[in-house]
């Protein structure tokens, strides 16, 4: 019973909508103006989402940059602790 009065609230309330903007053109330009952003917006994000799809498609190797080749320069080797000699008995 409940999805049956959200449903009817929701006719009603687009039917109210429809009927104030027909009658409105203040409301039919708010309406348009915010149909244009809608598209805006999913037009931006359906090309980010191409650009990252292209980026992800190229081949691993186009994409990662080897670093320069550096001179070879070595750390010196880790000091071992110093072990305690065992006391003479």
């Amino acid at each position: 019973m409940k999805k049956f009065l959200w449903f009817a609230t929701g006719i009603a309330a687009g039917l109210a909508v429809a009927k104030r903007v027909a009658e409105d053109p203040q409301a039919q330009a708010m309406l348009d103006d915010a149909a244009k952003r809608a598209r805006d917006l999913g037009a931006a994000l359906s090309e980010g989402f191409k650009e990252r799809e292209t980026e992800l498609s190229k081949p691993a190797r186009a994409t990662v940059k080897k670093p320069a080749a550096k001179a070879a320069a070595k750390k010196p080797a880790a000091k071992k602790p110093a072990t305690k000699k065992p006391a003479a008995k």
